[in-house]
């Protein structure tokens, strides 16, 4: 099939066929620390519907995964409220790379390395499309919400932060 030749064979973009997603790709010219603006501003899209996917870590250092709208940042204190736990944070990218099998920046969702519990911001579930890392830097797939919860089944949060 055409336009398949392309397409980085990564865990993500398995599980996304495996299950049947329907996806648009869109590789883009990735930039270090540039986060989910430069998608936006490459793609034209509005980054509040790019997807990122955060590896964050409770106290007991269990690991679990956050998807937030790129324009947002997650309230480590509500996320903490949320879980019962007594605090949480980001993992290290070193701890976010073993855990997910991905690389930071590149960090999908989709085909994680270890089961994580997967939370999302409530609010990202309610857009008509969403742009979320198809497993490589540079490289990020677009689909309805719908599929991302029939695939994931994540837990809808609220505690996202301007």
């Amino acid at each position: 099939m055409t336009g398949h030749d392309k397409t980085p064979m990564t865990p993500a973009v398995r599980v996304l066929r495996q299950a049947g997603v329907p996806f648009t790709e869109h590789p883009y010219a990735y930039v270090e620390h540039g986060g989910t603006a430069v998608f936006a501003a490459q793609a034209g899209v509005d980054e509040h519907a790019v997807v990122k996917t955060l590896v964050m870590e409770d106290d007991t250092k269990k690991p679990f995964v956050v998807l937030m709208h790129g324009d947002r940042e997650v309230s480590t204190k509500e996320m903490a409220r949320v879980l019962g736990a007594k605090a949480v944070h980001p993992c290290s990218p070193e701890t976010a790379e073993r855990h997910s099998g991905y690389m930071i920046g590149g960090t999908s969702p989709f085909g994680l390395r270890k089961p994580m519990a997967v939370y999302v911001e409530g609010t990202v579930l309610e857009l008509p499309r969403i742009y979320i890392n198809g497993g490589k830097r540079g490289f990020i797939v677009g689909l309805e919400p719908k599929e991302l919860v029939r695939v994931l089944q994540p837990t809808p949060v609220r505690v996202a932060t301007a």
